[in-house]
C-alpha cells in the first residue's frame, strides 16, 4: 500500500513539474526544487517503512526506486496534456500551490508550535526567511 501510494504521489509530482515548466522556466524551476526538498525526506521515510515491514535492502530499494520513476511517467503524461490543452496548466498550478499550502497549514506548521528551544526556533524562522528568499530570487530569472 505504501508503494502504491507513494507512486501516485510521485505521478502527480510529475504533473505538477510538467505543467510548471509549460508556464515557465522559472516557475518549473521553483516547482522542482519545491518537490525536490520534500520528496527526499519522503523517500528516505518510504524506505524505512519497508524495511521496518521486513523487506529486504535490496528489495526495498527496487520498489522505491519503481515508486519514484512514476514522476517521469507524470511528467510526460503532463507535457502531453499540457501541450494538447490550455486547461491543463491554467488547473495544475493552483492545484500544486493548493497542495503545498495544505501540507505547510497541517503537517508543517503544527510541528513547529511543539514545545522547542529558543535556539530552535530561531533555526524554523531563518529556514522560512531562506525558502521565501530562494522564491524572491527566483523571480529575477524571469
Amino acid at each position: 500500500m505504501n508503494v502504491l501510494g507513494d507512486g501516485i504521489h510521485n505521478f502527480i509530482d510529475g504533473l505538477i513539474i510538467a505543467g510548471s515548466f509549460m508556464v515557465g522556466v522559472p516557475i518549473g524551476i521553483a516547482t522542482t526544487i519545491a518537490v525536490i526538498f520534500h520528496e527526499i525526506p519522503q523517500e528516505i521515510g518510504d524506505f524505512g517503512v519497508l524495511l521496518y515491514s521486513g523487506m529486504p535492502v535490496r528489495k526495498a530499494l527496487f520498489f522505491n526506486f519503481l515508486s519514484a520513476i512514476t514522476a517521469i511517467a507524470g511528467g510526460a503524461v503532463g507535457l502531453i496534456l499540457g501541450s494538447s490543452s490550455e486547461a491543463f496548466t491554467t488547473m495544475v498550478i493552483p492545484f500544486a500551490a493548493g497542495g503545498f499550502l495544505y501540507i505547510a497549514g497541517t503537517n508543517l506548521i503544527p510541528e513547529l508550535h511543539k514545545e522547542c528551544s529558543w535556539k530552535e526556533s530561531v533555526l524554523h524562522v531563518a529556514a522560512l526567511v531562506l525558502g521565501i528568499g530562494i522564491m524572491a530570487a527566483l523571480l529575477f530569472l524571469e
